[in-house]
């Protein structure tokens, strides 16, 4: 058959024009590209410095979300609604912003820089919150009346969302920025970049669970002035243990702005949509064989699917094909790069559902321990536990969970699948899918028998009248194998499978699905409630009082959504294909 020079009459100067060659797109911090330099980068020479980054940087992070409603209350002097307002606006800038870090990142400065660079919007932001706690107390009417107008509460807020925009910005670079330092045309290299996403979220629980007990205790019983200070302290180490990396670091250089590129193909797919496909995809646009793409990045193979893009390919005439304007005519390459965004769109759904099931973990699981009896007596000894604590066994799970799966699940699911990272990223997102089922299942037995004993109780049975608190340990750890098995499934996924030039885009909106899921938590409750209270005249499943509601039914109806979600997963799981 004809190559497509031979049927378009083009000469091979023209053809040697439209391929630019740069040169290897992966180079040392020093612009040396790694063929050369490979003995001294990457690996976890590298992965060594970026894991304890995250770690310091999560618990920085941490140390200020586990406490700002306190903060916001005890220090600024704000109401309930206030504070919790303040506190969701806040964490919704926290997961928008990796947005445009991402973005960054793709476009113009690469992950290493654009890192660096919200770091430093980090630190400052920390550090201007750090300098508000030092300003003088102000108790009383008027502090309340004044609100947020007060010098200490603009510091503070300017400091919180330059806080939000740096750590925002840094999501979406560092986990995938860990991931570049493996090759993954080396089998050992991609064995080693596989367990590498589950050290990183193992670095994530590491910083969570200190922030929870010590930087919160510090907080509450040295004052707000050291509890602000010590997490500020930790960006800075953050942000050094990330400098001292640099020379070990494979940089990828940036890729031209993803958003562009999908622009471009929609342009130029609208604009020809009533150009005719032809039969043979080899005719339709894409560098010679053997020529290097303009951005560096590698060719993609033309897929049968979601032909009406493919248009964008089509070349009508040989001028627009001289004239190379990609709002015309685009690769197949980059035709092929927006399908694949596409085509995660349903597993990506699915993680919307799967952290609504998750918000519950910082919602109604606490509620469900208030009315629980938090006193518990060893031997000689009686102690509260505040419902709140019981988060830890999360991160505990996690931080022991870890290192069973690489060590011990992935070797025998090796055995059991010949697949050389034990499961597959689309397993491990599953198993935790799965997971989360049980997780409000657990929720919803302890729930029940906890009404069953409150009945007896008041119909004057011998018995405890409350259930203990540790019966809710199960459930929290639980949330932490699931997040095992979907959190790093998922980040895992968009990161094998996403294009190379939106890598960091698609982690974004990987974290986007969190905030999503959140909103969709309190759509639920908010709906749930509204129905079962019947106008007012029936307390409803979720009153102020729990004892009088039926919070186990909603427990169940979550549990079901999660299942529904589940199903949903393995059918568009089983359909999808990997690149």
């Amino acid at each position: 058959m004809a190559s497509l020079k031979e049927k378009l009459n083009l000469e091979e100067p023209l053809l040697e024009d439209l391929a630019v060659h740069r040169g290897d797109r992966i180079v040392d911090i020093e612009g040396t590209p790694t063929p050369g330099t490979k003995h001294r980068t990457g690996s976890w020479k590298a992965c060594t410095f970026i894991l304890v980054t995250e770690c310091f940087e999560e618990l920085a992070y941490y140390g200020i979300q586990f406490n700002l409603v306190t903060f916001l209350k005890t220090v600024l002097q704000e109401s309930n609604v206030s504070a919790a307002r303040n506190y969701t606006n806040w964490q919704g800038t926290c997961y928008i912003a990796p947005l445009v870090g991402a973005v960054v990142a793709d476009s113009y400065l690469g992950r290493y820089l654009t890192t660096l660079a919200f770091f430093a919007v980090y630190l400052a932001g920390m550090a201007a919150m750090s300098i508000s706690a030092s300003f003088p107390a102000c108790t009383g009417l008027d502090c309340r009346q004044e609100g947020s107008s007060s010098s200490q509460s603009a510091v503070f807020f300017l400091g919180l969302y330059m806080m939000a925009i740096g750590a925002g910005g840094i999501k979406p670079c560092v986990s995938s920025f860990g991931a570049d330092q493996f090759d993954d045309s080396v089998p050992s290299e991609r064995l080693k970049k596989s367990s590498f996403f589950n050290w990183f979220f193992f670095s994530i629980y590491i910083g969570s669970f200190a922030s929870g007990t010590v930087v919160v205790w510090m907080q509450d019983n040295l004052g707000w002035v050291v509890g602000l200070w010590i997490p500020t302290l930790f960006i800075a180490l953050a942000m050094a243990s990330f400098l001292l990396g640099s020379g070990s670091y494979r940089v990828q250089k940036p890729l031209g702005s993803p958003l562009v590129r999908v622009s471009q193909v929609l342009v130029a797919a609208v604009r020809k949509r009533n150009a005719s496909l032809p039969k043979d995809a080899s005719l339709l646009y894409e560098l010679p064989e053997g020529a290097s793409m303009a951005d560096g990045t590698k060719k993609l193979q033309h897929t049968p699917v979601l032909s009406a893009l493919d248009k964008a390919a089509v070349i009508a005439s040989t001028e627009e094909l001289c004239s190379s304007d990609p709002w015309r005519l685009c690769t197949v390459t980059q035709v092929e790069e927006l399908k694949a965004v596409i085509g995660m769109l349903p597993i990506w759904a699915t993680g919307i559902v799967y952290f609504a099931v998750l918000a519950q973990f910082s919602s109604t699981f606490l509620e469900q321990g208030r009315m629980m009896n938090t006193t518990v007596t060893i031997p000689g000894r009686s102690f509260s536990i505040p419902p709140a604590s019981l988060a830890s066994f999360d991160a505990v799970s996690v931080i022991l969970f870890v290192p069973v799966y690489d060590r011990v699940l992935v070797p025998a699911a090796r055995r059991l699948t010949g697949n050389d990272r034990g499961l597959s990223e689309l397993q491990r997102f599953g198993a935790g899918l799965f997971l989360s089922v049980l997780v409000m299942a657990a929720a919803a037995l302890v729930e029940t028998f906890r009404l069953q004993t409150m009945a007896a109780a008041a119909a004057g049975d011998e018995g405890e009248k409350k259930m203990c608190i540790l019966w809710q340990v199960p459930q929290y750890l639980l949330v932490g194998a699931s997040v095992v098995f979907a959190c790093v499934g998922q980040s895992e996924f968009f990161y094998n499978e996403a294009p190379e030039s939106m890598r960091s885009l698609c982690a974004a909106l990987g974290l986007l699905t969190v905030s999503l899921g959140s909103y969709l938590s309190s759509l639920l409750v908010t709906v749930v409630s509204a129905v079962t209270t019947k106008g007012g005249r029936e307390p409803g499943w979720i009153p102020d009082d729990l004892d009088e509601g039926h919070l186990d039914r909603f427990f169940w109806l979550v549990a079901a959504l999660s299942g529904l979600n589940f199903a949903v997963f393995v059918c568009c799981a089983v359909r999808y294909k990997c690149k």
